[in-house]
């Protein structure tokens, strides 16, 4: 592996476990200024400050989120877009490039693929031209890879999820990011079939704090490599105590239980 992509990788999964914890906050494109997301710099402090190894944004939000003081957290720019408002929002256009990462100090780019969609080739051209791109910079890439299709009903369904993951590899991708299939053993059949880290989706806001738990730890113990969750997280009611409970769940093993009794 490229060294400045080794070391790269290096700020955005921890070297000694194999793991990580990413928080997107690039909802805005999609959603707008929801809940959790209108003061952006405090909810990079509180993601940083419990523990998370990276935060995931857009490119012009990168100027609203530094902090310029206390601990330091990876850098993830996002490179794809849509909004809820276009008739076709699983068609994910490039806005930004890798360049654009290497200039705001990113330690990964990535860019989110909706296999199934009429767009999908394009999508799939756009990730293969900056997997290869980044390549040559020493840069990672984050591969969001997801079902959304009429042709498939349900996106969390383990062949699809399979197959989503191998996309991401197969185009070159350094991590993928797919839906969790709601058990261990089908999972962990996900995370055989890939020889790059996966990391699992939050979905929807879930009921509460010991489903994502429990969601973050089956993962992980199935052979993932962590998550990359995010309303789940900047929404949760004490965002930094949450993630130092997935910080101990990711990096330490802990138990449900133990991450619950963390939360208080």
């Amino acid at each position: 592996m490229h060294l400045g992509k080794s070391i790269r990788m290096e700020r955005i999964i921890n070297r000694d476990t194999g793991r990580t914890i990413i928080v997107p906050v690039d909802h805005g494109v999609t959603v707008g200024p929801i809940y959790g997301l209108v003061d952006l710099k405090g909810a990079v402090n509180d993601i940083t400050e419990g523990g998370a190894n990276a935060v995931l944004m857009h490119k012009g939000l990168v100027r609203c989120g530094h902090r310029e003081s206390g601990r330091d957290i990876g850098l993830v720019i996002h490179l794809s877009a849509s909004t809820k408002h276009s008739p076709y929002p699983n068609a994910k256009t490039l806005v930004g490039s890798v360049e654009d990462g290497i200039k705001l100090g990113a330690d990964a780019v990535s860019v989110h693929v909706n296999i199934g969609d009429e767009q999908e080739g394009r999508m799939f051209q756009d990730l293969g031209e900056v997997t290869s791109l980044a390549n040559e910079w020493g840069m990672p890439v984050i591969a969001m890879v997801y079902g959304r299709s009429p042709n498939i009903p349900d996106g969390y369904d383990p062949e699809i999820v399979s197959h989503c993951a191998r996309v991401g590899e197969e185009l070159g991708a350094d991590i993928v990011k797919v839906n969790y299939t709601g058990d261990m053993d089908s999972f962990h059949k996900v995370v055989e079939a890939c020889c790059i880290p996966v990391v699992i989706a939050g979905g929807p806001k879930l009921d509460n704090d010991r489903d994502l738990i429990q969601m973050v730890h089956d993962s992980v113990q199935a052979g993932g490599a962590g998550l990359s969750i995010g309303r789940n997280v900047f929404q949760a009611d004490n965002r930094m105590r949450l993630v130092q409970a997935l910080n101990k769940v990711v990096h330490e093993d802990a138990t449900v239980e133990d991450a619950m009794n963390m939360l208080g």
